[in-house]
């Protein structure tokens, strides 16, 4: 009935109320000879009232009901965070903060290591992902009680430098921002094959423990693993992350491993963090190399 007549149910609704209303003075006069009734009384007209508001509140015209809402235009600005926002600071904040920042300030900015070099990443290969990737590989040993055959990282998980100099946590926490775990897999080596093909047409990427010649498009000329020709039904392992053991990034092949194993809370960051520790301990700078790991061969020398 509302909705069909909106305005019908709008005056039947008034009335009602003011029927309910003239009611409720008339008790209000003998409210002293029934005092025990009041407060039922009471209780019953808050409830029609609220009923009879819920009713007219909900009536929708059939234009409303059959809507079909959409969105016509969004619009957005962006807004640079830089040191501005720094020039009138909240004091009373800063305040409640301080002793917080303090605690995490000690801790993101302790030294744990020195760099021989600034590091960035880059194809085919660069110092940074060559690192990282080995980084990988050796903390498969914590699975597998050795080291992986190879171990993969792709570039678009390093997000900045490792700066020539002293090595903070903080900068290893803007090298490896994701919550990344190591993953260690084992495959046979038809799909270490693909797996090496679709390396080479990504151009390269992080990698540790092979070798692959490919051309300037992408074409994979020769690949092996640990110094050998890849076999078809051998056994490999591959040490990566969850993320690429899923199949990102174009790394499709590794989702079809016929076996993994991804440890809790061995996030690559914190992996990282150990290595670079333990060298320190060792006495020992963090280094990396270029040794032609992936090797764009000029169509001149191609076979």
């Amino acid at each position: 009935m509302c909705i069909r007549d909106r305005n019908r149910t709008k005056l039947a609704i008034s009335f009602f109320f003011f029927r309910m209303t003239l009611k409720y003075k008339m008790y209000i006069c003998s409210i002293n000879k029934r005092k025990k009734m009041k407060r039922n009384y009471v209780k019953f007209t808050s409830g029609v009232i609220l009923t009879g508001l819920f009713l007219f509140t909900s009536c929708q015209s059939p234009r409303e009901v059959q809507a079909n809402y959409e969105v016509a235009q969004i619009e957005g600005t962006r807004i640079c965070i830089d040191s501005i926002w720094d020039t009138h600071p909240d004091e009373k904040a800063a305040a409640i903060l301080k002793p917080y920042k303090e605690k995490i300030d000690e801790m993101m900015y302790e030294v744990i290591g020195v760099s021989e070099a600034t590091m960035d990443k880059g194809r085919p290969e660069s110092l940074l992902s060559n690192l990282v990737a080995e980084v990988l590989r050796l903390s498969a040993d914590r699975v597998l009680k050795h080291s992986a055959d190879i171990g993969i990282m792709n570039m678009g998980g390093l997000r900045n430098i490792l700066p020539q100099g002293d090595i903070t946590v903080d900068a290893v926490f803007e090298i490896l921002p994701f919550e990344n775990s190591l993953c260690v897999l084992t495959m046979k080596g038809t799909e270490m094959k693909r797996l090496m093909e679709v390396i080479a047409s990504l151009h390269g990427e992080g990698l540790s423990g092979a070798h692959l010649e490919i051309t300037k498009d992408g074409k994979l000329l020769k690949a092996t693993v640990q110094g050998k020709e890849i076999e078809d039904d051998k056994d490999y392992t591959v040490a990566t992350i969850d993320y690429l053991a899923d199949g990102n990034d174009g790394l499709t092949p590794l989702a079809n491993a016929d076996k993994r194993e991804c440890p809790d809370g061995m996030t690559l960051r914190g992996l990282f963090l150990d290595y670079v520790r333990q060298q320190t301990a060792a006495g020992k700078k963090i280094t990396s190399k270029l040794d032609g790991r992936i090797t764009v061969v000029p169509a001149s020398d191609q076979k």
